[in-house]
């Protein structure tokens, strides 16, 4: 029953359909890969190192680590203008708890090809209706990185400092990102007002609004002012909130990325955003767009115990075994949990323990 399932498996069931109902197919892959595919995009992995094993052809493989870099490597744009997919698959990697290697449930979506502004508000949409479906009490931070690179790329940093800056934008460390700044004087004000931003999309546009002094930028203004009305539609805007500390590695991804959070559990749950580069880069003329539920991080959320361990015994005597069984199979079809046992089960909570007599199915206890 879905009732005793753990958080992580209903999320999943929740999940998938939430997929399926907006066109999403299911993509399937191995559970390995080449271990160069997983080598020359380490910084786009969340965690260090892959498990590794020789292939009978000498071949170095990975048990995958990332589900993301299979998808874009199979993309073959002749086939298909746009492909969206869903994913369930299980992942190799450094647990961020216990620092050990773990196999993952993982699930996802990927849009891939002639991504434009529709795509990428439906991505966001889903990744809110994903947090949505595990816990009410969830929240979805969004950045734009093509508004981040404009406000940054005036600046004259070295890329040494360039990577501080980022980094202190992503800690929100004001003083000590204005500290770094401080010899550039007043060309800095933008950065800095930006680190400060955080909220709704409808409270902070405004204020965002004159840091937004190219082409580009305005662009990427006008997206999130699309997406700030979509959000409202959807009865979204108050769970999704602007907040530039979101800063995802811009040698991969590009414009919209975000990540969420539910109740309960200290780290993002969600991630993905745009990753147009991590395309160009793997020999891809297209656009992509994606995010991944992270499913272990779901086994912290405090689980209700259920108030018996079976809901149905049917007992039966040798004598009566066609007969029990047929009618177990019959109580079955109504969705109902049926334990036969010629005895009540030692030590189990049950909350139906029924019994065959005469034909007639008789409760007793």
């Amino acid at each position: 029953m879905v009732e005793q399932l753990k958080w992580e498996e209903r999320a999943l069931l929740r999940l998938r359909q939430l997929y399926s109902s907006y066109g999403y197919e299911p993509f399937k892959m191995s559970k390995f890969e080449p271990y160069d595919l997983y080598l020359n995009h380490k910084e786009f992995l969340i965690s260090e190192g892959a498990i590794t094993f020789t292939d009978t052809d000498g071949t170095l493989m990975a048990l995958k680590p990332d589900v993301t870099l299979s998808i874009v490597k199979n993309f073959r744009r002749e086939q298909t203008p746009v492909q969206k997919v869903y994913y369930n698959e299980n992942v190799y990697r450094i647990s961020g708890a216990s620092r050990r290697y773990r196999e993952i449930m993982q699930t996802g979506i990927e849009c891939l090809g002639e991504v434009a502004m529709p795509e990428l508000c439906e991505m966001v949409v889903l990744a809110a209706k994903s947090l949505q479906s595990i816990s009410q009490n969830y929240v979805l931070d969004l950045s734009h990185l093509g508004i981040i690179a404009e406000i940054l790329n005036p600046l004259s940093l070295s890329q040494e400092e360039r990577a501080e800056a980022l980094q202190m934008l992503g800690q929100k460390n004001l003083d000590a990102l204005r500290q770094l700044l401080a010899p550039l004087g007043e060309a800095t004000n933008p950065l800095l007002t930006l680190t400060a931003l955080s909220g709704q999309l409808d409270e902070v546009l405004p204020a965002l609004r004159p840091l937004c002094r190219t082409s580009r930028a305005e662009k990427a203004y006008e997206e999130l002012q699309l997406l700030s009305s979509i959000l409202k539609d959807e009865g979204l805007e108050n769970q999704v909130r602007l907040d530039f500390s979101i800063v995802n590695d811009m040698n991969y991804y590009n414009g919209l990325v975000f990540r969420g959070y539910v109740a309960g559990i200290p780290t993002g749950v969600l991630s993905g955003g745009q990753y147009d580069q991590l395309m160009e880069k793997m020999g891809k003329d297209a656009r992509g767009v994606g995010f991944a539920v992270y499913l272990d991080q779901l086994e912290r959320l405090p689980t209700e115990e259920a108030p018996y361990d079976l809901d149905t015994v049917l007992l039966y005597s040798p004598d009566d075994a066609a007969a029990s069984f047929r009618t177990a199979e019959a109580l079955r079809k109504d969705g109902t949990q049926v334990l036969l046992a010629q005895q009540p089960p030692a030590g189990k909570r049950v909350r139906r323990l029924l019994c065959l007599v005469n034909g007639e199915v008789t409760e007793v206890g």
